[in-house]
C-alpha cells in the first residue's frame, strides 16, 4: 500500500499534515506527532497584531531612553537582549527542523501586504520547507467591495512571491462569491497550493456582564463538508494542490476528503482534544480501509468521486440539482 502524495512540491510519506495550533510551540509534542505518523507539521502562526506590538513597544523603550534618564534607563535591557516574537518563532523554527526529519511548514497570519516581504525571507533563510500565508481578514467596512477584498489577497501573494522562493499555500475563506474564480486568481499569482477552509472564530455575547466576548469552539465533522464540496469542484480544474482543512477528526472524514481530490488533509481539533496519539489511530484506520478497497495508492483514490469524474448522478450533488429534494426529504417534527 502506498500512501504517498504531494503537497505544494514536497513528497510526503501520506497525506495527514497537523495544522497551525499550540502544539508545535513544544518540541516533545512535536516529535510526538511526527512519531503517530504525521507527514509534515505545520507551524503555530506568526501574527501580524504581535509583531505590531513588539514594534510599538521598542518604539516607546527607545524614546524614553533618548529622554536623558540614564540611571533609570540602565537598568533596561539593551536592545539586542529582548528577543521579539518574530525572533522567538525564528529560533523555534530551527529547533523544529533539527528534530524532525518531516517537512516544517512556516504559517504567516496577517491582513496587510507590506511587512510580509521581510519575515517571508527570515523564515526562508531560517530552514522552513514552505509557507502559509493565512489572510484573516473581516470585511467590515462598507467602502469596501468584494474585488477590493480579493485583491488584497492577490497583492499579498505577489509580493511575498517576488522575495520569497519557497512555495506558498493560501489559507482561504469559504465567503469569496466565487471560490473557483478565486483559487484560479491565486494559483496565476504563484500560489502552490489552496488550504480549505480557514475557520473564523466568532465572538458572542455574555448577558451576565453585557460584554462581547471571545469564544474557540473545536470545529465537528459536519464542518467538514463545506471544504469536501468545493475540493470536488476544484480537483482536475487547477493545477496548484489542495489541502483540506476544518472538521476533520476520523478516518472516515480524511478518506472523504481524499476521495474529493484533497492531497492532503490537515488535523487541527480532533488533536487538540485528544492528543498526537489521534493521528495513530485515523492513520491505522485509513491504512484498514485501504486493504479492503480496490485502491492500492492515495494517488489512485484521489479525486476518484470528484465532481469531474463522479459521474452525472454525483457530481449533482455538488451542485444545486439536489437542493429541493434534499429539503423536502426531511420529514416534519424530525427533531422532536
Amino acid at each position: 500500500m502506498n500512501l504517498r502524495t504531494r503537497y505544494l512540491g514536497l513528497e510526503l510519506k501520506n497525506p495527514l499534515v497537523p495544522s497551525a495550533s499550540p502544539l508545535s510551540r513544544s518540541l516533545d509534542t512535536a516529535k510526538r506527532l511526527e512519531d503517530a505518523g504525521a507527514a509534515a507539521l505545520v507551524m503555530y502562526s506568526l501574527f501580524e497584531e504581535e509583531l505590531r506590538h513588539d514594534h510599538d513597544v521598542m518604539d516607546s523603550y527607545l524614546h524614553n531612553q533618548s529622554l536623558g534618564h540614564s540611571e533609570a534607563t540602565s537598568f533596561l535591557p539593551m536592545h539586542g537582549d529582548m528577543p521579539s516574537r518574530q525572533d522567538r518563532y525564528l529560533e523555534q523554527l530551527q529547533r523544529l527542523k533539527q528534530t524532525l526529519g518531516i517537512p516544517v511548514i512556516a504559517s504567516l497570519n496577517g491582513v496587510t501586504p507590506g511587512g510580509w516581504i521581510e519575515y517571508g525571507k527570515a523564515l526562508q533563510q531560517a530552514g522552513a520547507d514552505a509557507l502559509e500565508l493565512n489572510v484573516y481578514y473581516i470585511a467590515g467596512d462598507v467602502n469596501v467591495s468584494g474585488a477590493d477584498v480579493e485583491q488584497r489577497y492577490v497583492d499579498m501573494l505577489q509580493e511575498l512571491r517576488q522575495h520569497v522562493s519557497l512555495p506558498v499555500a493560501m489559507k482561504l475563506s469559504p465567503q469569496f462569491s466565487s471560490v473557483s474564480n478565486m483559487v484560479g486568481r491565486l494559483e496565476q499569482a504563484g500560489a502552490a497550493g489552496v488550504s480549505m477552509f480557514n475557520r473564523f472564530y466568532q465572538p458572542d455575547i455574555d448577558l451576565d456582564s453585557l460584554r462581547v466576548s471571545p469564544q474557540l469552539h473545536l470545529s465537528s465533522s459536519a464542518e467538514s463538508l463545506l471544504a469536501m464540496r468545493w475540493i470536488a469542484i476544484l480537483f482536475g480544474r487547477v493545477k496548484l494542490t489542495l489541502a483540506a482543512t476544518g472538521g476533520v477528526h476520523t478516518h472516515s472524514d480524511a478518506l472523504k476528503m481524499l476521495l474529493a481530490g484533497a492531497d492532503v488533509v490537515h488535523l487541527c481539533s480532533t488533536l487538540l482534544l485528544h492528543g498526537p496519539k489521534q493521528l495513530a489511530h485515523i492513520l491505522q484506520g485509513m491504512e484498514d480501509w485501504l486493504d479492503d478497497s480496490p485502491y492500492e495508492s492515495v494517488e489512485q483514490l484521489k479525486g476518484v468521486l470528484s465532481q469531474r469524474h463522479a459521474g452525472n448522478v454525483s457530481a449533482s450533488a455538488y451542485a444545486r440539482a439536489n437542493y429541493l429534494q434534499l429539503l423536502d426529504s426531511y420529514p416534519p417534527g424530525a427533531g422532536n
